[in-house]
């Protein structure tokens, strides 16, 4: 490709980008954001002075079909990610999309198969995978420290009740599964390294908007069992604890890693338990996640590295959460 930075267009002004994923982008190394587009052109030369971005536009096409964009980050609503993620592949332009990467998996692999077509790139913006203490607790939980993984416990919440949030309208994606629960079942499956042969779950919708605001599941593995409970009706929470035969792992923040500050996983095994436990803490400077998903992809692009994980994953992901919904949702 001959090029010494990856050029980014940003294809809307949603505040995800706005507030976290482009003041990271500007951050990361061999990266450079280079445009930004939105439906209401002056809304995105306001957004593109605010950040220090050189180009707008009025429209996602033009942006598209600018020849100095290497590839687009889509923040866009879940239900317009095929659209735009198939017309990026077209216009020959690499991709990463905001999670899930669809609304169905019949979808998403239809954005996979574009992108694979057009020889793009196409990867979904799960950034906490590639955090340094995500990296760890694989590396602890492959390592055999903890025994052999027995079971995953995870909860992620908020919140939000606002009838015109996009998290709370359905026909575009909204709701607990597809905005943060879509994180424990990625986690359950890279931690179990497979796919779940059995899942039950219970899903429950607030009666006027249609979301889903608490869903639980259950996913049965070949070697474990992973459970979570996902949220946008109660208290804002995050966490997972992994279980081994012979030891355990916690993880301080695992979903909303902070950019500025050090993070934690706990690590116990042997000591008496449950009074003593023998737990190291093991902390890790500051890194924003955003920052390092996009350094990660610039490798990918411009040095032909392996990406950590491929589209596939993204259809994957997707196919357990429709069974999570149709066995929830079943009774």
């Amino acid at each position: 490709m001959g090029l010494d930075a990856v050029r980014w267009g940003i294809l809307s002004t949603a505040n995800i980008g706005r507030k976290k994923v482009i003041p990271a982008l500007l951050k990361a190394r061999r990266t450079e954001v280079a445009a930004i587009a939105s439906r209401d052109a002056d809304v995105a030369a306001s957004v593109a002075a605010e950040l220090g971005i050189p180009r707008s536009f009025g429209s996602y096409e033009e942006l598209l079909s600018d020849p100095d964009i290497d590839a687009v980050y889509i923040p866009l609503p879940n239900h317009l990610h095929p659209e735009w993620t198939i017309s990026a592949a077209a216009a020959g332009k690499h991709v990463l999309c905001e999670k899930p990467l669809a609304m169905t998996s019949a979808a998403a692999a239809q954005m996979v198969e574009a992108c694979q077509g057009a020889g793009v790139i196409l990867m979904e913006a799960f950034m906490y995978r590639l955090h340094p203490s995500w990296l760890a607790v694989r590396d602890v939980v492959r390592s055999g420290r903890i025994g052999e993984l027995k079971s995953v416990q995870s909860w992620f919440s908020y919140y939000n009740d606002d009838p015109a949030n996009i998290r709370n309208i359905r026909e575009v994606g909204g709701g607990a599964l597809y905005d943060i629960g879509c994180y424990c079942v990625s986690l359950s499956r890279l931690l179990f390294e497979g796919e779940p042969r059995n899942v039950k779950a219970t899903v429950v919708r607030d009666p006027e908007m249609g979301v889903d605001t608490l869903t639980s599941a259950i996913l049965e593995f070949d070697d474990g069992v992973a459970t979570f409970t996902c949220s946008t009706r109660t208290e804002t929470d995050q966490r997972v604890h992994i279980y081994g035969t012979r030891g355990r792992v916690s993880v301080g923040i695992p979903f909303n890693i902070p950019p500025d500050r050090p993070t934690e996983i706990y690590v116990t095994s042997g000591g008496s338990p449950p009074v003593a436990p023998a737990t190291e803490t093991i902390t890790f400077d500051a890194a924003d996640p955003y920052t390092v998903q996009a350094e990660a992809f610039a490798s990918v692009i411009l040095d032909g590295a392996r990406p950590a994980f491929s589209a596939d994953d993204a259809v994957a992901n997707l196919k357990v959460i429709e069974q999570i919904f149709a066995v929830g949702e079943s009774r």
